[in-house]
Order: structure tokens, then C-alpha cells, then sequence
């Protein structure tokens, strides 16, 4: 009994320590508010591939790894998520679009899908008839080198305006090329531009700096107008309201989380926009991360970034540090800047529509003021130039070199002693794969066999030169869905399976390496790799589901694949069974 009295105070204070030990620790578990497991989860991560599970709190991923030690993080308040065989992956991002554009081509009119010119006539002649006289009809997506068939009457490849203007004599019509770098008008619109009467006056040709207007062998405009000639018309269109401008941005981030986007880089944004997005984020409207680039037209607006310095959202919503540049045109349009000529018209070389030296100017500026510089270049030439323009500059400034991330937007058409200088500039290339699928069958008219092959989407050779590629749509160019763009990565094909084996099959990403161009690489091509684009703990919760493994199911059956969830913020924002 002695030796009982005289040991049990110490066995009762080791209880109570242990006890008060394992208390304390419980109480600092911090507690999941989702849980989600239950099938493959690609992570983006070197360290680990896939996981079985991913616990968030919150707004940030508090683990990645074994389900069984994910469910210590679970309570009654939870939120569970079984995925039931499917497939989660980090939130996907865009890396290069028009969100604005998104959302009015919801509201306007959408050729995206349209097949011949007529289609197009029949549609503007269905909304004239809701249409008050006078009032603008709108719309954006034809693109004639994707129609099965061409009109009798062509200008340049284009059709003319004649047949669109017998159905809308009353109403002014513009409707934007899908490139966005040509736009169609009726007669209507340019009797409100004053062309009809230049026309009738003689004049037969309209000198644009940096476009063109195309017109007939009498001198009459056809309707089309190619580059900066577009302001000629759109001048003329009244302003956007603040009303349409909410209902865009709505139907913008509907279909982002309808296609699995969480991140959006927008690629070029006036201050009217700033405005806009900065009242959406304040009513708390923005279920959206944009990364927004300044427009570069705007000087003014450059010049009051440059001395207020970039804008980094701590909320990791809306972000400002780049600039937007357009330094060339598009290939459908034959705007692109070309080196030679245009195979299929000799003696054009596309179009300069912005001064190389603003470049240089504006990435002497990005380097002092701390902005990344995106330009946008589609041609060989275009590229060269902007690469020039930047290595004068990296070499004007070398101490603000080392971290600058300065893109190159499209970067389609590159000849080849410049394909390893983004990897010795340190320069970004945001391309677009979905644009091999839809432009590749008809660019070979326009640059020639020998260009197209040394020289065209070259990714895999840009990715094996050390840089990382930027992936998108350029929506709405081309719809926003992701997976379109994952299929052309790794295939190289048509969205119609052709041809056998791809175009230029050696150029094909790998499908880690087409998962990363839509993840960690658009994240860092924003400066953003340490808070998303891989499941990592610390990093923001986005995720999107998919009804089928994209990493390993048979090739033929990408474009199967369907977004199922979208997760944003650590909550469900889009569930296709709801």
C-alpha cells in the first residue's frame, strides 16, 4: 500500500499530461469543409502524380494524399464528395481570351457554327424581323475558309454585301469575323459611315493605317473591312449600356463554369472594363480569377498604370500587371505579318497595325514599372519584329530582366532560327492549339507547304527549347470548351479526326504536357504558380471534373469528354446533374 501511495501522484500526473496533450491536440485539428475523393485526381505535381484524395478549408487546399488520412480532416460539416469514378484535375485556366466578347457573343448573334455565306443571310434576315428600323444588328463568328462552299460573287476570297444587304435595307449590320481582325458590313452601315457616297464620288480606294477596306473592281467597298479599317464602322455602332454590359459578364462566367474554366487570362481590357470589373468583384459577382492585360491602343490608360503601379487582388480575383499589344492580323483574314508573301495572294504581306516601335517603348516601359508585356503576333514577321524589340530592351535595362515573363500572344507562324530565342529571351509563348485544328486544313493555301511545316504551331519544339506554352481558345474565336484544345494539343488533328495521324505529328504535346499548358504553366504565365494551377496544399481550391480519364482513354474518345463539376472558391459553382 506504501508503494502505491508513493507512486500513483506520478502516474496520475503522466495520465493528465497525456490526456491534456492529445486535448490540446485535437483542438488545433483544423477541420475540412470538403472532402473529395473517389477517383483519379491529377495533381500537376512532381512530388505526386494523382492522389486518392483532397481536403479543402475553405478556400485553400488543406491536403492532398491518402483517403484514409484525408478523413482525419472530415467532421459532421463537411461537405463530401464522392466522384464515383471520375476525374478531378486542377481548375482549368484560359490562358488567352476575350471574356467580354464571351459574354456578348451569348447575347449577340453567333456564326461560330455557320457553314456558307447564305446562312449567315438568313440568320441577320430572322432578327430583322424583330428589329426596330434603324436599330444595329450585331454579330461575330463567320469565318469563309471554313464554309463548304464560297458565293458566286468574291472579292480577295470574301464574299460581298449585296445579298446580306437585301435582307437588312433598314438596319445597319457589322458582324465580326471569328478572328476578330475583319468585320462584314451591309450597305446600311456604311451609308451611315459615309462610304456609299465616297464611293459614288470616285474615290476607289480607302488608305487605313494598318488596315483595309476591301472594295470591287469599280472602287465600291465590298463589305469588308480588314483590320483597323474596322473603326470606320464600329465608330458608328452606339455605345454598349451598363445593363448589357452585367448581363455579358454573367453569361461570360456561366460558361466558364459550365466548361470547367476557373481563371481567365483577359487579353486586352479598356478602363470602361476595369470599371465594370471592379463594381462585379465589389457586389461580389466575381466567381471568376481574371488576369487582366491593359489594352495597348490606350496610351493614356498605359501611362496612369505605369504610375499607379501593378495591381495584385490579395483575394487572387482581379489582377492587373500586364499590357496587351496588337502588332499584327489574323491568318484567315491575310492580316497576319508575313516575311514573304501570301501564297495564295501574291504581293500582300499581311499588316503592321501597331508601330514596332510603341513595342520597344512599351516594354521599356513594362521593365521599369514592373508590367509584363503581351504581344500579340500571329505572322513570322510579326514575331521577329517583337522579339527584336524586346532583346533591345532586356538589353537597355539588364537588372530588370530577371523575372519580366514577357509573352508572345498566339505565336502560330515562327521561322525557324526564331523558334530558340523565347528560350534565350525568357519569353512566353501563349498559343492556342485549338487554332492548328480549325486553321491548319486551310492555312497550307495561305503560307505554303515548306512554311507550314518548319515553321507552324510548333510546340513541341518550342517546349523542348525550355520555355513553357501558354494554352487557350481565344474565345470567342473559337468556343471556350478545353477540351477541344487538349484534343488538338496531343493530336494535331481536325475536330473531325483528320487527318490519320495528325498534321505534323512530331510536333504533338504529350498529354502531361498538354494538362500543365492548361494548369501550371497558365499559371505561371501570370505570375501565379504559387497559389493554383497543381494540387498542392496552401494553394487555391479550383477544381474541375471530368466524366472520363482525359490522361488515358483512347485518343478517339477525347472529345467525348464532358465537364461534370466545377469547383471554384472551395464551392460547387456548376454541376451537370443539376
Amino acid at each position: 500500500m506504501k508503494r502505491i501511495k508513493l507512486f500513483l501522484p506520478q502516474y496520475t500526473f503522466i495520465i493528465s499530461l497525456i490526456f491534456t496533450t492529445v486535448s490540446c491536440s485535437k483542438s488545433k485539428q483544423e477541420y475540412a469543409t470538403m472532402l473529395i475523393y473517389g477517383g483519379t485526381i491529377y495533381t500537376v505535381d512532381t512530388t505526386s502524380v494523382t492522389v486518392e484524395a483532397v481536403a479543402a478549408k475553405d478556400n485553400k487546399i488543406l491536403f492532398a494524399g491518402s483517403l484514409e488520412e484525408a478523413e482525419t480532416y472530415k467532421n459532421k460539416l463537411t461537405k463530401i464528395i464522392d466522384l464515383k469514378g471520375k476525374t478531378m484535375t486542377p481548375g482549368f485556366i484560359e490562358g488567352h481570351g476575350h471574356f467580354m466578347g464571351l459574354g456578348y457573343n451569348e447575347l449577340n448573334l453567333d456564326f461560330m457554327n455557320t457553314t456558307s455565306y447564305q446562312a449567315i443571310v438568313d440568320a441577320v434576315a430572322e432578327r430583322v424581323k424583330n428589329a426596330e428600323p434603324g436599330e444595329w444588328i450585331i454579330g461575330r463568328g463567320w469565318h469563309q475558309s471554313k464554309w463548304d462552299s464560297m458565293p458566286s460573287e468574291i472579292v480577295h476570297g470574301f464574299q460581298t454585301h449585296h445579298l446580306l444587304s437585301e435582307v437588312s435595307p433598314n438596319n445597319p449590320v457589322y458582324l465580326r469575323h471569328a478572328s476578330g481582325h475583319a468585320g462584314f458590313a451591309n450597305a446600311k452601315a456604311m451609308e451611315i459611315a459615309g462610304l456609299n457616297e465616297l464611293a459614288l464620288d470616285g474615290i476607289k480606294k480607302y488608305d487605313v493605317e494598318g488596315g483595309e477596306v476591301l472594295v470591287d473592281a469599280l472602287g465600291r467597298p465590298t463589305g469588308v473591312f480588314n483590320e483597323r479599317a474596322q473603326t470606320l464602322i464600329t465608330d458608328h455602332i452606339p455605345e454598349k449600356t451598363l445593363e448589357s454590359d452585367k448581363k455579358a459578364f454573367e453569361l461570360a462566367i456561366k460558361a466558364c463554369h459550365k466548361n470547367g474554366i476557373t481563371s481567365f487570362h483577359d487579353a486586352g481590357i479598356p478602363k470602361e472594363t476595369i470599371a465594370l470589373y471592379k463594381q462585379m468583384k465589389s457586389e461580389g459577382k466575381m466567381d471568376i480569377r481574371i488576369y487582366a492585360m491593359l489594352t495597348g491602343w490606350d496610351k493614356d490608360l498605359l501611362n496612369e498604370w505605369y504610375k499607379k503601379g501593378i495591381m495584385v487582388d490579395q483575394d487572387h480575383l482581379f489582377t492587373i500587371r500586364s499590357v496587351k499589344l496588337n502588332c499584327d492580323g489574323a491568318l484567315g483574314s491575310r492580316g497576319a505579318w508575313l516575311l514573304e508573301p501570301y501564297t495564295d495572294r501574291p504581293g500582300h504581306f499581311g499588316h503592321e497595325t501597331l508601330p514596332m516601335e510603341f513595342v520597344k517603348e512599351t516594354a521599356i516601359n513594362g521593365l521599369k514599372n514592373g508590367f509584363q508585356v503581351c504581344s500579340h503576333a500571329i505572322g513570322d514577321r510579326a514575331n521577329r519584329e517583337i522579339l527584336d524589340r524586346y532583346e533591345l530592351a532586356f538589353e537597355s535595362l539588364p537588372n530588370s530582366t530577371k523575372n519580366h515573363r514577357f509573352r508572345i500572344e498566339h505565336a502560330q507562324h515562327l521561322h525557324p532560327e526564331d523558334i530558340p530565342r523565347f528560350a534565350e529571351l525568357n519569353v512566353i509563348p501563349a498559343m492556342q492549339a485549338v487554332h492548328m485544328s480549325s486553321d491548319r486544313p486551310w492555312a497550307i493555301d495561305r503560307l505554303g507547304e515548306k512554311r507550314i511545316k518548319e515553321g507552324a504551331y510548333m510546340w513541341q519544339s518550342l517546349l523542348k527549347s525550355g520555355v513553357p506554352i501558354v494554352n487557350g481558345t481565344d474565345v470567342p474565336v473559337e468556343p471556350i470548351d478545353p477540351i477541344a484544345s487538349f484534343y488538338a494539343s496531343v493530336s494535331r488533328k481536325t475536330l473531325k479526326g483528320t487527318p490519320e495521324g495528325g498534321y505534323e505529328p512530331d510536333q504533338k504535346m504529350t498529354r502531361s504536357q498538354a494538362l500543365k499548358s492548361y494548369t501550371l504553366d497558365a499559371a505561371y504565365g501570370a505570375f501565379e504558380e504559387d497559389i493554383k494551377g497543381s494540387i498542392v496544399v496552401g494553394k487555391l481550391a479550383d477544381f474541375t471534373i471530368f466524366n472520363q480519364d482525359i490522361m488515358i482513354i483512347a485518343e478517339d474518345k477525347i472529345l467525348d469528354t464532358k465537364v461534370t463539376m466545377t469547383i471554384f472558391n472551395g464551392e460547387v459553382v456548376y454541376n451537370s446533374e443539376e
